[in-house]
């Protein structure tokens, strides 16, 4: 299971679980107005190569933003991963 972690817009802070394997670049997948509603901007991924989290940002949130409060949130540490940049916009 991979953690969906959530920073900014109207769920920040929150958590969910999401499927194993490769997560959503967008969640929700389908926003319903065409617009997906948050971006994936980090990955943890720890020693054994495993995707244990993935840290979203609001569209309205600037990557740096979502990493300081990542930081911040001790997600790397709490996960026991290295977070990694999500390239996109």
């Amino acid at each position: 299971m991979i953690r969906g972690l959530f920073v900014g817009g109207v769920v920040d802070n929150t958590e969910i679980d999401l499927d194993p394997g490769q997560p959503p670049v967008h969640y929700p997948q389908d926003g319903g107005g065409g617009q997906p509603r948050y971006r994936l901007r980090q990955l943890g991924v720890a020693a054994g190569g495993e995707v244990a989290c993935a840290v979203y940002g609001a569209p309205d949130t600037p990557y740096a933003e979502v990493a300081r409060v990542s930081d911040e949130r001790a997600y790397a540490r709490r996960f026991g991963v290295e977070l990694e940049e999500v390239e996109g916009d």
